[in-house]
């Protein structure tokens, strides 16, 4: 099976089964693979604080704020993989008992988490649209002026981006679904 080693009734679409799949299957892995990066360098900034507080008295400034942004960053930018991989945490082992014995119930259940899944994006997206905006207007930053300060605009950005990109994915999954069972159980 291309781009998926997952069997069973409900896994995850193959992404070439379609060009919208290898679009969003691509998109989703360049995200995953910055928020990747990004926990690497921010471990990096954090033992490095560490190592300038305790060693040297010499703490770097702006390492809570960075951390506390970047943490909901980083889930924006790989939840769209983990959706597209099938691999989002849920109650597998309620799925696989489920599917072992009633297959297309398993299949209802994986679509209606993927539709659902997508109408909470959806509503992540509208409700972050209108403070994103305004923080690009606004030029808004958080941290303690004259201290540290870092603009939202880029995390409220990557909210956008992330969450419009796990919709995306979520109506991928919901409308391919049928076809990865047909295609595994053959």
């Amino acid at each position: 099976m291309s781009g998926q080693d997952r069997t069973g009734p409900g896994a995850s679409p193959s992404f070439a089964q379609a060009p919208v799949g290898v679009t969003l299957g691509v998109a989703a892995a360049v995200l995953s693979s910055i928020g990747t990066v990004w926990i690497a360098g921010l471990m990096f900034l954090v033992v490095a604080d560490v190592i300038g507080r305790n060693f040297m008295n010499a703490p770097i400034t702006g390492v809570a704020e960075i951390a506390g942004r970047s943490v909901v960053a980083i889930v924006f930018l790989q939840v769209s993989h983990a959706i597209m991989q099938g691999r989002l945490t849920r109650a597998d082992f309620l799925i696989r008992g489920i599917g072992a014995r009633l297959p297309v119930l398993r299949t209802t259940l994986e679509r209606g988490f993927s539709i659902f899944g997508a109408v909470v994006f959806a509503l992540i997206v509208w409700a972050s649209w209108g403070k994103t905006m305004s923080s690009w207007t606004t030029a808004e930053f958080f941290g303690v002026q004259g201290v540290f300060t870092i603009p939202t605009f880029p995390f409220r950005a990557i909210t956008i981006i992330g969450a419009t990109l796990a919709c995306l994915t979520c109506l991928y999954r919901a409308a391919h679904l049928d076809d990865s069972s047909k295609a595994d159980a053959s």
